[in-house]
């Protein structure tokens, strides 16, 4: 069983930054892709960031150049750095793994951005 855990969000400024992290463990066999997403009130779940196995990144367009994903390999883990901070970033954040024996989901973690 694989358990996807995210921390770091919270309360914001607009202008401020936050860094989520989401640690997985249990048995996981080759990880190909990890990705943050994000789902505000009313609206579909999107596709924020993502980063493949060989360190390929891609973000979506309303967070390119605020944004930067990384991921460390060896403690299957994977963190999404967020500057530059709108109320519009304002989300349940959830951080997606996926490896050979399936695709697991973090519990979700609330940023709001506001003043």
């Amino acid at each position: 069983q694989v358990q996807v855990v995210e921390s770091g969000g919270g309360l914001v400024q607009p202008g401020g930054s936050l860094k989520l992290s989401c640690a997985a463990s249990g048995t996981i066999f080759r990880v190909y892709f990890l990705a943050w997403y994000r789902q505000a009130p009313g609206q579909q779940r999107e596709l924020v960031a993502s980063i493949t196995n060989t360190g390929t990144t891609s973000y979506a367009d309303s967070v390119k150049g605020r944004d930067n994903i990384a991921r460390d390999g060896a403690k299957n883990t994977v963190y999404l750095q967020m500057n530059s901070l709108k109320p519009e970033d304002t989300a349940v954040y959830y951080c997606r793994l996926s490896e050979v024996g399936g695709t697991y989901w973090g519990q979700g973690n609330q940023v709001t951005v506001s003043s």
